[in-house]
């Protein structure tokens, strides 16, 4: 199917085809610096591959046909790595241990124990993770070494603290603490001292630590003290003096050392687009990577040699490739090409950030795909929400709004007052106002669509995954002539409910979610409020749901009410439920099937 645009014939593409791009994910490099290990979906269901340093010879490391398997990192001395794993996406991550001759071995065997790979020792005969094996409200930290693989707790956490890093020698461990979600503190701990508190401060404040430097002196933080964004410094773990190490316009993101500790990297959340600063730690001059194409940049990875460098680049017209970097050549070389070959990215549409102003007059940042239009055509479209509260949307590839965009929608990814990017300030001033001020930027988005003119003002949707999901279900709830439709992924309906019943290993940050949403059980009028299930009698769009059975965050029965109620209201409701998915689907199969019912919903009712 092809439609002539501008004298250019594009071609029209299905979900099956923009399914069948890879998606690769979760990067590591073998001690000889040969190997490359990553995660791929390239069977319909995320195995580890891996390839040698020139993208050749790439083979299949793993052959799960139901959970996805996400590795995490190669042995130090060998080819024996470590991968995550949980069952039908209900977030119970173990970590496995897959030898050279493909057989696997769960480490962490516990029904009901979450684990969290954390590093590897300095003499890498151990490594660290979390688990919540003793309490499943907590995470405490193990070291398991590698040759019997028995392990050990070296920090019982009674407290909640979240642990963020442990110095070279063991003598030190960084814990970070919330309070809320615009304030934290930071700690250190020793086995000989105990836990000591190092970040004081009066009013909103973050600090979070991030990694501690080659000698065990210095602990790199984040904070946003007497700042809008958050910048890195260091403070010395015994007399304590802080010095700032770099400062960006935008959030620094995080930090890390390479192996050897020549290079700091970290990377910066620039105005929704993500970029990597390298830092040489001798000199303390930056290092540039050249030819380095326009996009984003995740799973940077360093080699145990120092000599290479792989990480993952995407842009909004491209799904993620695996690159390499030799310092020594100067080589940038891309390994992978993921995107379908039956596609042509020219075909796609390139998203732009853009701005637009609210109803009170504060900016509101946005990602806008468009459709290719031809002369006069005035495009259907959707105000898309991220998930959180406090998330971002980014200028990613976005297989379903390219899907979309492709078949002549418009997407207009709203990043609302209360999305994380854009200062302390944005993010906190949506807090107990949910559902509301966050809501009313998705309504305002719609006069910046028409004003486009190349949008119909009559058929302007709403669409979002988990809280984005929620923002779906309040615009149809509270504002019900606001948009022509709803599409709902996994979203709250029942803030009551949600809140009461989130997972237990999310007990550290309880108090957060309850200060930035509401306490459930002293507010309960004012949380009933901007719950769309209590107001579903206002619902009179049509609607589509789709839910993961085994979702963790929202319940299966979050969704299973709201289209109830909404089917009272004699209102078109689709429903589809994916028995094997959590929060979030995983499975190409699925993705197919649900990709592709939004969209015959979308050319019936919009």
């Amino acid at each position: 199917m092809t439609k002539k645009v501008e004298g250019i014939t594009r071609a029209k593409y299905s979900i099956e085809q923009f399914m069948n791009s890879e998606s690769i994910v979760d990067v590591s490099i073998s001690h000889d610096d040969e190997s490359i290990l990553f995660g791929s979906d390239k069977t319909g269901v995320y195995n580890a591959y891996a390839t040698n340093k020139n993208g050749e010879l790439s083979q299949q490391l793993s052959h799960s046909t139901s959970d996805a398997i996400f590795p995490v990192t190669f042995f130090p001395e060998d080819k024996r790595f470590l991968y995550e794993s949980d069952r039908g996406g209900n977030e119970i991550t173990h970590l496995f241990l897959q030898d050279e001759n493909g057989q696997s071995k769960d480490l962490t065997p516990g029904e009901q124990e979450k684990v969290m790979f954390q590093g590897w020792s300095a003499d890498k005969k151990s490594f660290f993770y979390q688990s919540n094996k003793r309490d499943n409200r907590f995470m405490d930290l193990y070291e398991m070494d590698i040759e019997a693989f028995t392990s050990s707790m070296l920090f019982q956490n009674n407290e909640g603290y979240q642990i963020a890093s442990i110095s070279p020698d063991k003598s030190f461990l960084a814990l970070h603490k919330p309070i809320t979600a615009n304030n934290s503190d930071m700690y250190i701990f020793s086995p000989s001292t105990g836990i000591e508190h190092v970040s004081p401060h009066d009013g909103d404040t973050q600090y979070t630590p991030v990694a501690f430097d080659k000698e065990s002196n210095y602990l790199y933080f984040l904070t946003d003290e007497a700042n809008e964004f958050l910048h890195l410094k260091r403070i010395h773990v015994t007399s304590k003096t802080v010095e700032t190490v770099a400062k960006e316009e935008w959030n620094i993101l995080t930090a890390k050392f390479s192996p050897n500790h020549s290079y700091l990297l970290y990377l910066v959340n620039n105005n929704s687009k993500i970029e990597l600063k390298m830092m040489d730690t001798m000199s303390g001059e930056y290092v540039e990577i050249p030819d380095l194409p326009d996009g984003q940049i995740s799973g940077v990875t360093i080699s145990k040699s120092e000599k290479l460098m792989v990480f993952l680049l995407n842009s909004s017209s491209s799904p993620s490739n695996l690159y390499v970097y030799d310092f020594s050549k100067k080589k940038l070389q891309c390994l992978t090409d993921t995107l379908n070959p039956e596609i042509e990215q020219s075909d796609l549409v390139e998203a732009k950030v853009v701005h637009y102003s609210s109803f009170d007059g504060l900016t509101i940042p946005a990602i806008y795909y468009e459709p290719h239009l031809e002369d006069g055509e005035k495009a259907p479209a959707l105000v898309w929400v991220h998930g959180g509260p406090g998330g971002q949307s980014m200028v990613n590839y976005n297989p379903v709004f390219q899907y979309l965009a492709n078949h002549g929608y418009a997407i207009l990814a709203v990043n609302n007052r209360g999305s994380s990017g854009y200062g302390k300030t944005f993010f906190k001033a949506a807090d107990l106002k949910h559902g509301e001020v966050d809501l009313a930027d998705c309504i305002e988005a719609k006069k910046y669509l028409t004003a486009t003119g190349r949008i119909d003002e009559n058929r302007i949707g709403i669409i979002g995954g988990s809280y984005g999901g929620y923002m779906t279900l309040a615009a149809l709830a509270f504002q019900p002539e606001a948009f022509k439709v709803g599409v709902d992924i996994f979203g709250v309906s029942n803030w009551e409910r949600t809140l009461k019943n989130i997972p237990s290993w999310w007990e550290a940050v309880r108090d957060v979610l309850y200060k930035k949403l509401g306490n459930p059980y002293t507010a309960t009028e004012y949380i009933r409020s901007i719950s769309p299930l209590f107001h579903a009698e206002n619902i009179t769009k049509p609607l589509i749901v789709l839910q993961g059975a085994n979702d963790p965050r929202v319940l299966k029965v979050e969704s299973d009410e709201i289209v109830e109620s909404v089917k009272k209201n004699g209102v078109p409701v689709e429903y589809i439920v994916f028995e094997d998915e959590g929060h979030g689907f995983t499975k190409r199969e699925n993705r197919i099937t649900g990709y592709r019912a939004i969209k015959k919903f979308l050319d019936r009712y919009l």
